[in-house]
């Protein structure tokens, strides 16, 4: 008993510290952000006149139905696009799988609006594509608006959708399938009725995660949106035009977390009244089908993948090419990089920098959070788990107006400084260490940990020297995906940064705004560079590391 006590006091602890940190800077400044909703302009006084205002308006209330209309039809887009995709690549005999699937990784770990920015110049209205097209005489206007947003969305989020249902694909009985095919069901009626059902949940799991991601996002509305308005923009402009009075910004932020809360209800309901659960014991082989299926798949699987990463490898082109103003030339240079760097490395360096610091922090934070979720099983650990998994259905504008809120004055003032954008960071990406500590963590026997505590080693110093080596895998792979995740980070960065702590995100914004398209591509092809080198050389490691193992 005493030994029991002993084990559980060290995950309780990390639980309480957990519980204050997410406290301070999660719940604290969303409450700020909820309060400043109903406060006048004097921010003294309670009224709803905020919320009659912003309600009654039909701009803001375009700008809402702009915002679920664009996340609806993203993520039916992308559900559309990579629930094929996984089936294909779960179960049909497809050349190239493991580069199918290194390929199909990328997209999450490079900023969406570069992708914006590449179809813009492609495809907008003096794109490259666009007047190769009106030269042959194809009607064509431009990506801009709700179907240029979607398509983007589709082609950076799809693989949210993918790895879920692919594992989900993997993991169904065969003896399920052959049960309904042995009642007279064909394949595709079997695939309809039973096996699509039972992997329900992951799909419905990656299609929460592509409409949150939608609603929140800022970056690829701001590049494309053009005269649609939408909630995260406006809720960015109008804190930026309320100097020191966030009232309608925090009204446009709390219909943000209810867009997010309310799908995440609707979810949570549907799988509540269902079951899918499968006794698993034969994953299903792959499928034996005929050549020209085999070959459809093979294309539609490489196509999706490559037609993804098309705006990535156009970025890196078009940022040698020469610009005059925001017009591409034909002649090829290197001015775009000249100009950029010219002007200071500053960006970069605070890039670089302040984006390892939120990784390593965010690791020292959601390991030992992972760690505590999967071993001090509890009402606390559950509450826990939730608060944890709460900023992803953050935005993060409103996180950002909400740190401004409650750090600019009193005994804690941050805002100004680097720590602030740091600590946003952190709080945003902590899922992503929770949950790769604490998938790695389910499949480590706990008795190892309870054989070292009985031989007198301390829970902490078990959880250092033990724990955290065997889990190192998941440890590691949440931390290159905070970094790369932060360093294209733009919703929080471009509220809360100042002067001297500008990224390269800021850099592409500012650029953006103005006539400067040539830094723009200069500084994504840069980003792109930066963030596609620690995931190549950290899976490199791990790959070694495994094949060491065996």
């Amino acid at each position: 008993m005493i030994a029991i006590s002993r084990r559980d006091s060290f995950p309780l602890a990390i639980a309480i510290l957990a519980f204050a940190f997410l406290g301070l800077f999660l719940l604290y400044p969303l409450l700020n952000v909820f309060g400043a909703s109903f406060l006048d302009r004097t921010g003294k006084v309670l009224t709803l006149a905020n919320y009659v205002r912003i309600l009654s308006s039909s701009f803001y209330l375009g700008s809402l139905g702009n915002s679920l209309i664009l996340g609806i039809l993203s993520t039916l887009l992308t559900i559309a696009i990579g629930v094929p995709l996984a089936f294909c690549l779960a179960r049909l005999p497809i050349p190239g799988k493991s580069a199918l699937l290194a390929l199909a990784s990328l997209p999450l770990v490079l900023p969406s609006f570069v992708a914006a920015y590449a179809l813009v110049l492609l495809l907008g209205r003096a794109g490259i594509v666009t007047r190769l097209l009106r030269d042959i005489g194809v009607p064509f206007s431009s990506i801009y608006g709700v179907t240029g947003m979607t398509i983007v969305f589709a082609m950076t989020l799809f693989p949210f959708a993918v790895f879920p249902t692919l594992a989900a694909f993997k993991a169904v009985d065969v003896s399920v399938e052959e049960a309904g095919q042995n009642l007279g069901a064909s394949r595709w009626r079997t695939f309809r009725t039973v096996t699509l059902p039972i992997v329900m949940p992951a799909v419905l799991a990656g299609g929460l995660l592509v409409f949150i991601e939608v609603i929140e996002s800022f970056g690829v509305p701001f590049v494309l949106a053009e005269d649609k308005p939408v909630l995260a923009v406006e809720a960015y402009k109008l804190f930026v035009g309320e100097t020191g009075n966030p009232a309608s910004a925090g009204v446009l932020g709390v219909l943000l977390i209810v867009c997010t809360a309310i799908a995440l209800l609707i979810q949570r309901h549907y799988l509540g009244r269902r079951r899918f659960s499968t006794a698993t014991r034969r994953p299903p082989p792959e499928l034996v089908v005929k050549p020209w299926l085999r070959r459809l798949a093979c294309a539609y699987s490489w196509g999706v993948v490559l037609i993804s990463l098309v705006p990535f490898f156009a970025i890196i082109v078009i940022s040698l090419m020469e610009f005059r103003g925001p017009v591409m030339q034909s002649s090829p240079s290197l001015n775009n990089f000249r100009d950029l760097f010219g002007q200071s490395w500053r960006p970069l360096i605070n890039t670089l920098s302040l984006s390892t610091a939120a990784a390593v922090t965010a690791a020292v934070i959601g390991v030992p959070i992972g760690f505590a979720i999967t071993r001090f099983r509890s009402r606390v650990s559950d509450l826990l788990d939730v608060l944890a998994m709460t900023p992803f259905a953050v935005a993060g504008t409103v996180l950002a107006i909400g740190l401004i809120i409650s750090f600019n004055s009193g005994g804690l003032v941050l805002t100004g400084g680097w720590l602030i954008l740091v600590l946003a960071w952190v709080v945003r990406k902590i899922p992503f260490n929770v949950r790769a500590s604490a998938a790695i963590l389910y499949q480590i026997d706990p008795s190892l940990e309870e054989a070292s505590i009985n031989l007198g080693v301390s829970p902490p110093m078990t959880f250092v020297r033990l724990t955290v080596p065997l889990m190192m895998g998941g440890v590691i792979g949440g931390m290159v995906l905070t970094w790369v995740t932060v360093a294209s980070e733009l919703s929080s960065t471009v509220v809360l940064y100042s002067g001297p702590w500008a990224t390269m995100t800021v850099v592409m914004f500012q650029a953006l705004e103005g006539t400067g398209a040539g830094i723009a591509s200069a500084a994504a092809t840069v980003l792109i560079v930066f963030t596609v080198l620690p995931v190549a050389l950290v899976y490199r490691l791990l790959r070694r590391h495994e094949l060491g193992m065996m």
